[in-house]
């Protein structure tokens, strides 16, 4: 099994980007089945994501709506972030950093 992990940072303010909603979702013959959710800490990290079985195709779904509403009174360009990537056989863990601004993000496999 392999463990997930994500940071949001909102690049804009240069800060961690507290209380956004995170889904983990496994890609099945069906379909996305959601495996768990979680929100960013105050530090803008989620740690409890349940673990995945190696050689998956999973999804992180970002609600970033969630996180510029509480910031602004116009809607974001991007309401939302999905990644989708392969476990690899060999990694026990995961992290996944987003950096977010109104206009545009970047996502990286981080070294956790």
């Amino acid at each position: 099994m392999t463990g997930i992990s994500t940071h949001v940072l909102d690049t804009s303010l240069g800060r961690p980007a507290e209380g956004v909603p995170v889904e983990l979702a496994l890609h099945t013959e069906g379909g996305w089945q959601v495996l768990g959710t979680s929100a960013t800490d105050s530090d803008g990290r989620v740690k409890d994501l349940p673990a995945v079985e190696a050689g998956s195709v999973v999804r992180l779904l970002f609600d970033t709506g969630a996180h510029y509403a509480r910031k602004s009174t116009e809607p974001p360009f991007f309401p939302e972030v999905s990644i989708v990537f392969t476990v690899a056989p060999a990694q026990q863990h995961y992290h996944v950093p987003l950096l977010l601004n109104p206009f545009g993000y970047s996502v990286y496999r981080g070294s956790q």
